[in-house]
């Protein structure tokens, strides 16, 4: 019998405005919270709680589902998922895009290690450091994050690229051929025994030989030259499984057919506004957007994950392995510090480079080429000098300036004044892309597309380039708050019950009576991303870049404060996410 001085509730949230994620109209009331759920809504008066919150104008949310990260590795040394559990997040998927861990046998594990440092540009020395690889088959990957202290929730995909070098003995001869009669049955076999363990479905990356995420050696990835016949053997295993998705990124075409095959919903990367060779909005998502319409309405699952957060980049030569798309500086950017200076000193290699731009083919910061009539990329003539090292104080009256710039003060192509002024800093000069402004018409438009859902993180990827894991806090301040393109419920209805819906899980995303306390109190009016700064807080002393945030007082993961006003408390309540389970 519990006694009267205990407490009723282990938390109590009063007086805040609540917004359930149902796309229910707001109102005031206060929330308790018992053994990591929501235990009742309304007016609590006869009630005491270990721990109350005064939420009074303040806004109380469910926490935001990430649905595309690769937090694989780095869950082990960040239990909070920086930078997503700083802006609201809650519960992360992993495995994205074909990449993974598991199953991967021990002697493959460095070249596992060594594909992930060059496709999502996760330092190696952090993963040899910072992974205890207390797994071989993915069911163990899964009871290895059980058993890891977490500050999210975490559900996972089951990635084909290490299932089929798995299956097939070796990643070179995945990459050569399809799959025997015999390799189908194990795969599948395997594929099975993920999902019964409680991976959420199976992702692919699938751009073909124009990928510009690649591996270490520069060739596509195992998923990118995978048969039709592969992939729809794949689509149809998931079928037959009867639960789950399919994640991927690559061509509409492809996701349609995946849909059809599998009977499952489809999750497409990626739904972007675009701009065309003048910075003017293009129409290419409105293409997508009716291709999407098209596909639903014909039966086929597809939702689409929006980019609604700024790109822009920030990178050093050092790192850099965005401009894949152009065989040319892919080859200039493999290999260590060193080689790469050396190859880019080659008078031959920068004539080559010289033609290239010439020709419109140049890559982009952000993907693909000049030569595409649509892009969310910018030119290397358009990239600003950010930094340089303190070793070189004559260049600093450059900082601040594009490629493009000092190349005409110089007399130099853009390209040399480029590579020049890297060389000299060791490939250690910063260098930014100007945020690409997207027109508010174009991002309404994609933000309320009935198919598609917001982000798009990529936390725990390009960490030294990146930091989209702020577009929860984006979304809310800028596109929702200042540019009211939708309202506030359904963009918690977004962010947050549809993200997890498309993910297949079961009970996050909402806020209601019986569900897991995973809340978010923040200050609509104080809510903002702040600069970017370097933090060098990763194994082996790695640095990336950090963007924190204004506004977000309290994160509740399973009725635990992880965060008040962007402090971490320590706890790590997060919980792995079987698929199918509740």
């Amino acid at each position: 019998m519990t006694s009267a001085t205990e407490p009723t509730y282990d938390l109590i949230i009063r007086n805040g405005t609540l917004i359930d994620g149902r796309r229910t109209p707001r109102y005031r009331a206060d929330v308790g919270v018992r053994a990591g759920r929501v235990a009742t809504i309304g007016r609590i008066t006869d009630g005491a709680a270990e721990r109350e919150i005064d939420a009074t104008g303040l806004m109380v949310a469910p926490g935001v589902v990430d649905l595309h990260t690769h937090y694989d590795s780095q869950i082990y040394w960040d239990p909070w998922c920086a930078l997503s559990s700083e802006h609201g997040v809650t519960s992360v998927v992993i495995g994205n895009c074909g990449f993974g861990f598991a199953p991967v046998e021990p002697d493959a594990r460095e070249r596992a290690m060594l594909t992930m440092a060059r496709n999502e540009a996760v330092p190696i020395e952090c993963m040899q450091e910072g992974m205890p690889w207390d797994w071989v088959t993915f069911p163990e990957f899964l009871d290895s994050l059980d058993r890891t202290p977490k500050g999210v929730n975490v559900l996972s995909y089951v990635g084909l690229n290490p299932l089929l070098v798995w299956v097939v003995g070796s990643v070179e001869e995945a990459k050569q051929r399809s799959l025997t009669t015999e390799e189908r049955t194990e795969a599948e076999r395997l594929l099975v025994e993920a999902m019964d363990a409680g991976a959420c479905g199976w992702s692919a990356q699938l751009l073909r030989e124009a990928g510009v995420q690649r591996d270490h050696d520069g060739t596509p990835m195992v998923t990118d030259l995978m048969s039709e016949d592969d992939m729809n053997f794949f689509a149809e295993a998931l079928g037959r499984v009867g639960r789950g998705v399919i994640q991927m990124i690559g061509q509409p075409r492809l996701a349609s057919k995946l849909a059809g095959h599998s009977g499952r919903p489809v999750i497409f990367n990626v739904l972007a506004p675009r701009t065309d060779q003048h910075g003017a909005p293009a129409e290419d998502h409105g293409e997508l957007m009716e291709w999407l319409a098209r596909a639903n309405g014909e039966g086929r699952r597809v939702i689409a994950q929006a980019l609604t957060c700024t790109q822009d980049f920030q990178f050093t030569l050092e790192d850099w392995n965005l401009f894949d798309a152009s065989p040319l500086w892919r080859e200039l950017t493999i290999g260590d510090v060193e080689t790469r200076m050396q190859k880019m000193r080659d008078p031959e290699r920068r004539a080559a480079a010289h033609e290239e731009y010439g020709s419109g083919n140049a890559p982009l910061a952000g993907g693909g080429t000049e030569a595409l009539d649509a892009r969310i990329g910018v030119s290397i003539d358009e990239l600003t000098l950010a930094y340089v090292v303190e070793a070189t104080p004559h260049l600093r009256k450059w900082e601040g300036m594009t490629a493009g710039e000092i190349a005409t003060a110089m007399d130099v192509h853009a390209i040399d004044a480029f590579l020049d002024i890297s060389l000299e800093c060791d490939l250690k000069a910063g260098w930014q892309t100007d945020p690409i402004e997207v027109d508010v018409e174009t991002m309404r438009e994609i933000a309320n597309c009935p198919y598609a859902v917001p982000g798009l993180s990529d936390g725990g990827a390009h960490t030294k380039f990146l930091t989209n894991g702020t577009y929860p806090t984006e979304f809310l301040s800028r596109w929702v708050r200042d540019e009211e393109i939708m309202s506030l419920e359904d963009a918690h209805w977004r962010l947050s019950a549809y993200t997890a819906q498309a993910a297949g899980l079961l009970d996050r995303g909402v806020i209601a009576e019986g569900a897991p306390a995973d809340i978010v109190v923040y200050d609509l009016d104080e809510l903002g991303v702040l600069p970017a700064e370097k933090v060098a807080d990763w194994p082996g002393g790695a640095w990336r870049l950090h963007r924190g945030a204004t506004g977000w007082r309290f994160t509740i993961v399973n009725g635990e404060i992880t965060f008040t006003d962007g402090e971490c408390s320590g706890a790590t309540p997060g919980q792995l996410l079987r698929h199918g389970r509740a």
